[in-house]
């Protein structure tokens, strides 16, 4: 027989009644495992010790209708007001508890579990040690000293909703091996650190708040771990974050693996207004941050040292009164997505053994430089945008070592990159614009540049020194003084480079100077092409000189170089050189030179060196460039130019808004020549037309007849789309489409499928096409006179794409429709693809091929001239199927397409069929 369980008591406690205990310890001797005791108000002065299971909660209302205080005061005898023992279950609910002093507890949790809700801890802190488990929840702690709780025990802490204010020392320290998590916590205005973990313990804290502390806010030693998550840490008076040491992360190689809890993690979290720095870690620690804001620091964003390991994803470190990240001594950074803002020092400094690895991140208005390595730092920065600083962009001293690739730098007083002692770098794909220098490489270090472009510095855009300094391919543009300068006791190997505009020389070799360059071209310096000064010499192999403001080559004393087939163009002299000057000349030429002292080639046709497709290190799909203007070709007639762009097949139309177009833009030239103010003018058109209508082709033609007008220098197309505009991750969109805009310059930038950089419905998240709109319609307005851009599509997306940007709108404001071609004009360019292929067609076949395009399909896999142009090449299968069934074919027979050759319409019923 089962013997049914006895209800709960209830036990009643209240002074001054008879009927009821009159204190917790007289209701606590009374009562049976799982009662309840209920405690009017008022306050019982005593030392309550619970051994059993029960509930302890508070009992009536005060005459205003509020709930009444229940305050259990310590006795004053040294006990704490309430103590747990092990094994003990007990729920506490509403208790106000006083200790006898603050630096002592007022509560000790020795065993057991307890659920507490409500109520207030004072005068004393709460322990928690042995193995007892603590739920606490929206219970205040206030008035303690040295530590506010002290937790040392191997049962689970949860503090949820709850506040720890004004504690006279360190809020919440935890040791041993607990494990302890905060939910929507506070920790306020401690004197000592907010929170403290040491020795095994580990702790997690969601959606709290640290603030005011009087040293760190979380303070993290010895194997100790934390995590939190959607934290604030404010106003601290040291860091926000202080690591001394702490357990592997997970995936760290440890003697012993560590769960899920390893290290020290923050996500999403603020850390705001110290007084030190926003995270520091030394000795054997390893933090981890993602998606954080460290803003208004007095001191660093983040420091590393000793053997520290920081890992960093999508922060944003802002107003620093330090540098912003500092690694030290071994210690290890990696980051990316991290953006570095408003430093009152550099952005990023490296020393000792430090090893740093930074991809895709922007450093900007740093006060010194924002990348500094020395002592024997190694470095990694990829994918980077560093901007606006009055110091070097990235300044490199010591041993330190570095590889640079994919980034962009620009606006810097002094040099964009700076290389000095003993420093060993790559730059690979690296863009300086706008800087004093561009790149200074004057140490004793190895130094590469691959495919690298340096623009508008306001010196020279590449000074070399005496270091083991190499350069491949890239661009040196619009130097204000040299483009390339190689110094005293400088050997470099430089190979196809190209050095545009410099306001003075292209290239400036000191005395006692021996560079090797191949493959150099250099164009348009404002005085020399080259020169040696006195004691120089080198050898110049394959280079080119283009319209020089001074003689292409001059030698100055007892200069004496190699120069070997080295070409000079459109120059008033080829070779100056001082009568001490001993060159050695191979096989160099000239063309268009007023006074030549090597051979001139008369009449010769001019070399076509067109820039590289993905110059500067980075592809530009689809780049091209030839005999449509680009190089240094005769001008062109623009009436031999409209010619051919009358001989097109259909596109009337277009024909007609181009012509309308030329007699504007000449107006245009002739009241510039004139003097007179130009009417407001856009060339930037838009191309709306469905696949294979010509677009290409028209785009083209326009550059050169804009290049003939006078209104284009060079009218050459670089073609592009989404792919050569748009990168892959942060900090890589700005410097690609750039570069494209680079390629462009004197010409038409023609952007294929144009839509595709905004389509519909699309949102904001990791596309990067936004950026390149943005990026493009800058540039629009900052070279308005040298570049034309045509954007080109489906005319309903073409119609988004534009209304996608204000800036868009403003700038294309007129549209040219390629309209389809009807079916005799789809005949007549089959016809033209055979005759440039050297077939004929019998006019049954041309009849055939009109019967055929009627059938076709105008849906969207219709081609237009593509269709044509896959037509043809069906024809001329076909054809070669049925001449191989003639045992001697006839020439005639090899180049006649007649009606069989031409394809069945759709639905049709072929000859012969039944």
């Amino acid at each position: 027989m089962t013997v049914p369980a006895q209800p709960a008591a209830t036990h009643r406690v209240a002074t001054g009644d008879p009927s009821a205990h009159p204190g917790l310890a007289s209701a606590l001797a009374a009562a049976a495992e799982g009662d309840e005791i209920r405690i009017a108000p008022g306050v019982y002065r005593e030392a309550v010790r619970v051994e059993r299971s029960v509930a302890l909660r508070v009992l009536g209302e005060e005459a205003g209708g509020r709930p009444g205080a229940v305050v259990l005061a310590a006795p004053g005898d040294g006990r704490p007001a309430l103590e747990v023992a092990a094994g003990a279950r007990v729920v506490v609910d509403g208790l106000v508890v006083a200790g006898e002093a603050a630096d002592r507890p007022a509560v000790v949790l020795a065993g057991g579990r307890t659920e507490w809700s409500g109520g207030r801890i004072g005068t004393g802190r709460l322990e928690v040690h042995g193995d007892a488990a603590l739920a606490m929840t929206g219970t205040a702690l206030a008035g303690a000293a040295l530590a506010g709780v002290l937790l040392r025990t191997g049962g689970a802490v949860a503090l949820t909703d709850c506040r720890l204010l004004g504690t006279d020392g360190t809020g919440i320290v935890a040791g041993g091996s607990t494990r302890v998590e905060l939910l929507r916590t506070d920790i306020r205005d401690t004197t000592g650190s907010a929170l403290r973990v040491r020795e095994d313990a580990a702790v997690t804290l969601r959606e709290c708040l640290i603030d005011g502390a009087g040293r760190s806010g979380l303070l993290v030693e010895d194997q100790g771990s934390a995590r939190l998550t959607d934290c604030r840490v404010r106003a601290c008076a040291s860091d926000a974050v202080r690591v001394l040491g702490s357990s592997p992360a997970p995936g760290a190689e440890a003697a012993e693996p560590q769960d899920a809890g390893g290290g020290v993690r923050l996500h999403d979290c603020e850390l705001s207004g110290s007084g030190g720095d926003s995270v520091r870690a030394d000795g054997r620690s390893e933090v981890e941050l993602a998606f954080c804001t460290l803003r208004d620091s007095g001191g660093s964003g983040i420091s590393a040292g000793e053997e520290a390991r920081i890992k960093v994803t999508g922060t944003r470190i802002v107003r620093t009164g330090a540098a912003s990240v500092v690694v030290h001594g071994s210690a290890r950074l990696t980051a990316r997505e991290t953006v570095i803002r408003a430093s009152a020092a550099n952005g990023l400094v490296a020393t000792g053994d430090a090893v740093v690895h930074l991809d895709d991140s922007a450093l900007d208005e740093c006060a010194y430089s924002p990348v500094h390595a020395g002592g024997g730092a190694e470095i990694r920065l990829r994918g980077l945008r560093i901007t606006r600083t009055p110091e070097h962009g990235t300044h490199l001293v010591a041993g330190a070592r570095a590889v640079i690739e994919s980034t962009w730098i620009s606006d810097c007083g002094m040099s964009g990159v700076d290389l000095a002692d003993s420093v060993r770098a790559e730059l690979r794909g690296v863009a300086v614009h706008r800087t004093r220098n561009g790149v200074t490489a004057a140490g004793r270090g190895p130094a590469l540049l691959h495919g690298c472009e340096i623009a508008d510095s306001e010196r020279a855009a590449a000074v070399l020194g005496p270091g083991d300094q190499e350069i491949t391919g890239g661009r040196l543009l619009r130097a204000g003084t040299a483009g390339l300068v190689v110094e005293s006791g400088a050997a470099p190997r430089v190979t196809g480079l190209e050095i545009l505009d410099a306001a003075g020389s292209g290239v400036v070799v000191a005395g006692g100077a021996e560079p090797r360059l191949s493959g150099v071209r250099v164009l348009r310096p404002g005085k020399n092409g080259l020169i040696v000064d006195s004691g120089g010499g080198g050898v110049f192999e394959e280079c080119e000189i283009v319209s020089p403001g001074f003689p292409a080559v001059h030698l100055a004393g007892s200069a004496a170089p190699v120069l070997r087939r080295v070409r000079v163009q459109d120059a008033a002299e080829d070779l100056s050189a001082d009568p001490d000057a001993a060159p050695v000349v191979e096989e160099c030429v000239s063309v268009r030179v007023g006074s030549a002292q090597w051979p001139q080639l008369t009449g010769a046709p001019d070399r076509k060196t067109p820039v590289p497709a993905g110059a500067g290190g980075h592809g530009t799909a689809g780049a091209t460039a030839g005999a449509d203007g680009d190089g240094e070709g005769p001008e062109e007639s623009l009436d031999d130019l409209l010619g051919e762009l009358d001989r097109l097949i259909g596109l009337n139309r277009v024909k007609q808004d181009v012509a309308s177009l030329v007699k504007l833009m000449r107006m245009v030239h002739r009241r510039e020549a004139a003097g007179l103010a130009a009417p407001p003018l856009s060339r930037h058109l838009v191309f709306a037309g469905n696949p294979g209508t010509g677009k290409t082709t028209v785009a083209r033609l326009y550059g050169r007849i804009l290049a003939a007008v006078g209104l284009l220098e060079r009218g050459h197309l670089v073609e592009a789309d989404r792919s050569s505009l748009v990168g892959e991750y942060v900090g890589h969109t700005g410097p690609k489409t750039q570069r494209v805009f680079q390629e462009a310059m004197g010409g038409v930038l023609f952007i294929d499928e144009a839509y595709s950089l905004a389509p519909a419905g699309a949102g904001g998240g990791n596309d990067f096409a936004q950026e390149a709109v943005a990026t493009l319609v800058k540039l629009m307005e900052d070279h308005r006179d040298d570049v034309v851009v045509i954007v080109a599509g489906y005319p309903g997306e073409m119609e988004h794409f534009i209304d996608s940007n204000p800036g868009l709108a403003s700038r294309f404001n007129r549209t040219l429709l390629f309209e389809d071609y009807d079916d005799a004009e789809l005949v007549r360019i089959v016809e033209q693809h055979a005759a440039s292929h050297q077939y004929e067609l019998t006019e049954d076949a041309r009849a055939a091929l009109g019967v055929y395009f009627s059938h076709v399909p105008r849906d969207s896999r219709f081609g237009n001239g593509r269709s044509a142009r896959q037509t043809f090449q069906a024809m001329t299968e076909r054809q070669a199927y049925r001449v191989a069934e003639i045992e001697a074919p006839s020439e005639a027979d090899l180049v006649t397409l007649t009606r069989p050759d031409v394809p069945e319409p759709a639905g049709a019923v072929p000859d012969g069929a039944a």
